[in-house]
């Protein structure tokens, strides 16, 4: 049985940097509200000292998790993976077992949010999910962002046809609210770093012309590093400083680090970094000529800074983005030209007053206000097609 209490108890799950920048100014609002009472969990990658241990990068900020469980299994394999949802769902069962929060708001796609939605469902507390609608095909990202959806009670979706995507899925329309994304939120609300900042914090240069390569596994392949070879191949040939950052804990991870601690180490331009804070990122985005990968941040903040981007091969196939993006096979030959593209001044000058389909900027605090107020009990629990 439910205690009383008079403020709405709001879990919210962060696995990792991949939604931890996104949450911040959610969290900050929330976390302002005198309705609520904030869980944040953090589970995953977050925890793993591998991966920068990024629960310390949180809990430096004014508001810190309030629960952490531990569920990454060090392996590089998709055995792995599978196993993780498994220890992740045990673990979030027991905690939101005994906090039976009001609410529980879920990010995006990563395969460590599906363990909270089982869990959850389960435990017949309503979800709220951020992202649906959207479309990566060449990730299993794509089924697990698909599958939150429908067991989501209430959606905020970062594009107007994201958003009619989780109508056309069978939600009820007054679930489903365009928000925009709130990774824009970054950049409005908070104040990024100048060039000697950012040095100062990253310890190293970046000089002009330098080129940022965030790259992950593609999740539906077999071999989940499989297009990195082209990658990498075409990287040899560019002349500009490089600076990689840690792909995702997903299986193939630790192959496409070892690649490019061997890519770094012959080539004393370059530099790779294993993590650090969203403003930094975002920051160093700011800086560089181009942005070369398969990141969602090619996709969502590049467009807010009028970044030209080289997204490449499977990962982000159909997912609708601004014309900064350039999509490429996984072809060397592909790759130069698009970087030649993406790296000349006509380029950048055609990104001017850019159109970004994610949002202005003010998604944070919309979506705050909505789970602090929207109506609980039967009608929010009981979903009907529409």
């Amino acid at each position: 049985m439910h205690r009383s209490r008079k403020k709405r108890r709001i879990a919210v799950l962060t696995t990792s940097r991949a939604d931890s920048g996104h949450l911040q100014w959610i969290v900050n609002d929330l976390s302002r509200d005198p309705r609520v009472e904030l869980d944040l969990i953090a589970i995953g990658a977050h925890l793993s000292p591998e991966f920068g241990r990024t629960v310390d990068a949180i809990s430096s900020r004014q508001f810190r998790p309030t629960t952490d469980i531990e569920c990454l299994l060090s392996s590089d394999s998709d055995i792995g993976m599978a196993k993780t949802i498994g220890v992740a769902t045990l673990g979030l069962a027991d905690h939101l077992g005994k906090s039976r929060p009001d609410l529980l708001l879920l990010t995006a796609d990563r395969y460590e949010m599906l363990a909270a939605a089982c869990a959850a469902l389960a435990l017949r507390i309503p979800m709220a999910h951020i992202e649906g609608g959207e479309i990566s095909e060449g990730a299993i990202d794509d089924a697990v962002r698909n599958a939150i959806t429908k067991m989501s009670h209430i959606h905020f979706a970062c594009t107007q046809k994201a958003r009619q995507r989780v109508i056309a899925m069978g939600e009820e329309e007054w679930r489903v609210h365009f928000t925009g994304s709130p990774s824009i939120d970054q950049l409005r609300r908070n104040k990024l770093l100048g060039l000697q900042q950012l040095q100062r914090k990253l310890r190293f240069p970046v000089p002009a012309g330098t080129l940022a390569v965030v790259y992950h596994p593609v999740t539906l392949l077999q071999d989940t590093t499989r297009e990195s070879a082209a990658l990498f191949t075409a990287l040899s040939s560019v002349k500009s400083p490089l600076i990689f950052m840690y792909p995702n804990a997903d299986a193939g991870s630790r192959k496409l680090i070892e690649r490019a601690q061997r890519f770094v180490s012959e080539h004393p331009d370059s530099r790779l970094l294993v993590n650090f804070d969203h403003v930094t990122y975002l920051s160093l985005l700011a800086r560089v000529s181009a942005l070369i990968g398969n990141s969602s941040s090619g996709i969502i903040e590049a467009a807010a800074l009028g970044l030209p981007v080289v997204n490449i091969g499977l990962r982000q196939k159909g997912r609708e983005h601004a014309k900064n993006v350039l999509d490429v096979e996984a072809s060397p030959s592909a790759i130069l030209e698009a970087t030649c593209t993406a790296t000349s001044i006509s380029f950048r000058r055609s990104l001017r007053r850019l159109d970004n389909p994610y949002g202005d900027g003010h998604a944070s605090k919309t979506i705050a206000h909505l789970l602090a107020t929207v109506p609980l009990g039967d009608r929010l629990l009981f979903k009907r097609s529409s």
